[in-house]
């Protein structure tokens, strides 16, 4: 192959006007490739093989090419490297190299028609203009379980200020709860919000960026006073920045795995670990600036909002005979009250609360996966009371932590069908006193050397009665003349009238 140097000599010798062949002579070339030369005009080589031998890969050809295609029609991230295609040929009975295989390939994608390249223009917004939020899926240690969580990622578009926070699923209670969290850590959220379309937010996508956004959604868009958007469907460039940031944080934050002992505890450290990150990673607009000193300028421009949504996801559930509700293949226990009547069952994302009859009857920290029977033993009291028989074996009293001082009541009076009774009695107390008076009454009932049932009832009745008694009449003819006065000093007269005596007899 000639050199560039080569070129730009036959180049100015044609140009002084020496001929084709008296130059092939001079630099000992062919004088096809000095006429090529010429006639081209180019000034660099160039060398094209015209036929490409494949003495292996030749009967491989057609199955590689459906390998290629099949291979560009699977989703980005489960595609095959080259690598991976060429384990495939070899399976199908190839035994040539790999570099034959990556050379193809590469030729191949060459000839296929050029697509256009799509553009896009940089954004740039005001301090407290808009956010994104989207979620991402990781992997921690939780508990020594390795755990799939659901990380909802919120970004301020001007100071590119980030927020995470960790959860079990994608549910619209959780999406209330990361915007209550973000709300908080921010100070304030911005005027308008940029999603994808999320079930959640979206109940139905029309033409253009019309959308019919979830009632409730919409409800606490209204409360913080933010303008919901929704993106292009398949189109996360529009909101590129959140997008960025779940493989950047991906990195930094949950790679290696995070292990922690709750949920709690991991949003914790990462609040922690994403305000140790803005307060010494360069804003890329402002190089000379952190991300979290932009954020402190943009703080003053964000909507701030004086209370959280109550963000809660309502459901009608149906209480059976056992004082028992089923919310997402787990049961809960409600109030005695509330068996076989409808109850409201509203789900944030760590609790459940039970209403009947615009009463609460049961508040629950919330069990994930399935299979769960939670009960609060307080519940079943006014049950109890009427069949003492079921403190035994009653399920909701099997595994109850009682107080330390009804604990101790409980292993004086001992196992027996009296002192069942007695205890329940006990335990009655509670719904019109309270758990801590009566453990208090059993506290200082011990202190006086008793346990007894009437004891501890007579305890919290005295408590009960704290009125003064109020002074009584004194009559007229009772009234005295003379009101009797305060003098110790008689008693000592007295003790010398007396002494005198003795000493005279």
């Amino acid at each position: 192959m000639l050199t560039v140097e080569t070129i730009a000599r036959i180049r100015r010798e044609h140009a002084k006007g020496r001929s084709v062949r008296a130059i092939a002579r001079a630099l000992k070339i062919n004088r096809e490739t000095v006429t090529k030369y010429l006639r081209s005009g180019e000034t660099a080589p160039r060398y094209e093989r015209t036929r490409q031998p494949y003495p292996k890969l030749g009967q491989f050809q057609a199955e590689l090419e459906r390998l290629i295609a099949e291979n560009d029609r699977r989703p980005a991230r489960d595609r095959l490297d080259y690598r991976g295609l060429f384990n495939q040929l070899t399976a199908a009975g190839f035994e040539g190299g790999y570099d034959a295989v990556r050379r193809y390939i590469t030729r191949w994608k060459r000839r296929q028609p050029a697509t256009t390249a799509e553009a896009f223009v940089p954004l740039t917004f005001a301090p407290g203009e808009a956010y994104q939020f989207d979620w991402a899926e990781e992997w921690i240690v939780l508990d020594g379980v390795t755990t799939k969580v659901q990380v909802a990622h919120v970004r301020l578009c001007h100071s590119r200020m980030p927020f995470v926070a960790v959860y079990p699923r994608q549910t619209q209670e959780m999406v209330f709860d990361a915007h209550a969290r973000a709300a908080a850590f921010y100070g304030g959220l911005c005027e308008r919000g940029i999603y994808d379309n999320m079930k959640t937010a979206v109940d139905a996508v029309f033409v253009g960026k019309e959308r019919r956004f979830n009632r409730r959604f919409a409800q606490m868009c209204s409360h913080y006073l933010v303008e919901p958007v929704a993106c292009t469907p398949a189109s996360g460039w529009e909101k590129g920045q959140v997008e960025n940031q779940v493989g950047t944080l991906r990195h930094r934050l949950f790679i290696p795995r995070l292990r922690a002992a709750t949920l709690e505890e991991v949003n914790e450290r990462l609040r922690h670990a994403v305000e140790a990150w803005a307060r010494t990673a360069p804003h890329t607009e402002f190089p000379n600036r952190t991300v979290w000193a932009v954020f402190e300028a943009e703080r003053p421009a964000l909507v701030a909002v004086a209370n959280a949504f109550d963000g809660f996801h309502e459901i009608t559930a149906s209480a059976s005979k056992t004082c028992l509700i089923r919310f997402e293949r787990n049961r809960y226990s409600v109030a005695a009250a509330a068996a076989g009547k409808p109850v409201q069952v509203r789900a944030y994302a760590d609790r459940l609360v039970a209403w009947c009859d615009g009463t609460v009857v049961a508040e629950h920290r919330r069990a994930f996966g399935h299979g769960h029977t939670i009960y609060d033993p307080l519940h079943y009291l006014p049950v109890l009371a009427r069949k003492p028989g079921a403190l035994r074996n009653g399920a909701p009293f099997r595994q109850w932590e009682l107080p330390a001082a009804l604990a101790k009541v409980r292993a004086r009076l001992g196992r027996s069908d009296e002192a069942d009774r007695q205890f329940v009695g006990i335990l009655a107390a509670i719904l019109t006193d309270g758990l801590d008076a009566v453990e208090a009454a059993c506290r200082e009932a011990l202190a006086s050397g008793t346990h007894s049932r009437d004891v501890i009832l007579n305890i919290l009745a005295r408590r009960h009665d704290v009125t003064p008694t109020p002074p009584v009449a004194v009559p007229a003819a009772l009234t005295l003349t003379i009101e009797p006065a305060a003098d110790c000093a008689r008693y000592d007269g007295l003790r010398a009238a007396r002494e005198s005596c003795h000493g005279a007899a």
